[in-house]
């Protein structure tokens, strides 16, 4: 397959509809990722207010009428503080692991609740949201896959260690949300205590820069077009470390920051399977950095 690269206002013709996606923050002080088509979208978390979101969004050119639905990977209040909001306003389901919800203590709505289970894909429109178990802090942890269209997006972040599940998922996307949560070296010799070191660390932690490149170098697929590092500490990582370890070995993906403290352009990723070709045009220019 061969990958390139386009700006925007190249796009004349789309033989299959895209997937738009973009992080509306990502780190330990809010995680939400947007993921959708034309028509309809979801969010991937909602660790951001509901006005922040709704500012975010805005600033990109993209509508609350299109998501349809919330995904909860997890209870920690990074991923889902906003929640509880924008159900209540837009009146969104918010698919969640029942040990998920009663771990989260979130308030929503009883007839908005929605329960998912891994491996079983939930239809969102033409939009399928897989989940699939992973190792980290919490009572019943996920990570996702979005598709449409043959196109697979993943949000792989707060994941201790890399698992068969994620392995198994990250062979199969095209473009993904992937944590780089701390360098070694300066968590190590950090300011935390050595406890919450060990817990960062540990197998049920996050990922480090090292640990997601070799899962990136291992095992990317040849038509991931995209990489979003995500979930970068701000106090034991650099985004320059991050860009500089992965430029040397992204060949023909892309490599984008995904920052944690505004929205991040929206990639467009077209599918072009009859010319075997996998485009990614950006509809707005990369940020290669975190201001």
């Amino acid at each position: 397959m061969r990958i390139r690269v386009i700006a925007a206002d190249q796009v004349i013709f789309a033989p299959s509809m895209p997937l738009f996606i973009t992080s509306l923050n990502s780190g330990s002080n809010g995680n939400c990722y947007y993921i959708g088509n034309a028509t309809e979208a979801v969010l991937i978390d909602a660790g951001i207010s509901c006005r922040e979101t709704e500012k975010r969004m805005k600033r990109l050119g993209l509508e609350m009428s299109r998501v349809k639905a919330i995904f909860i990977s997890h209870e920690h209040g990074d991923h889902i503080c906003g929640a509880e909001a924008i159900s209540r306003k837009y009146q969104l389901p918010v698919y969640i692991t029942p040990a998920t919800l009663q771990s989260s203590r979130l308030n929503i709505g009883v007839h908005l609740v929605k329960n998912f289970a891994a491996y079983s894909p939930v239809k969102i429109g033409t939009l399928s949201v897989l989940a699939f178990p992973k190792l980290h802090d919490a009572i019943d942890p996920h990570s996702f896959v979005v598709s449409d269209n043959g196109l697979n997006v993943g949000v792989f972040t707060d994941i201790g260690s890399t698992c068969d599940h994620v392995i198994r998922n990250f062979k199969q996307c095209h473009a993904i949300f992937l944590e780089a949560n701390y360098d070694e070296d300066m968590l190590a010799n950090g300011r935390y205590p050595l406890h919450l070191k060990k817990r960062i660390s540990g197998d049920n932690g996050h990922l480090s820069n090292r640990q997601a490149l070799d899962l990136f170098i291992q095992h990317r697929p040849p038509f991931m077009s995209m990489v979003y590092l995500s979930h970068l500490s701000k106090d034991n990582n650099s985004p320059h470390l991050a860009l500089e370890l992965f430029a040397e070995h992204a060949e023909d993906t892309d490599v984008v920051i995904a920052s944690r403290y505004r929205e991040t352009p929206i990639c467009q990723v077209l599918a072009y399977s009859d010319e075997d070709i996998m485009e990614v045009a950006l509809v707005t220019p990369v940020q290669m950095s975190l201001f």
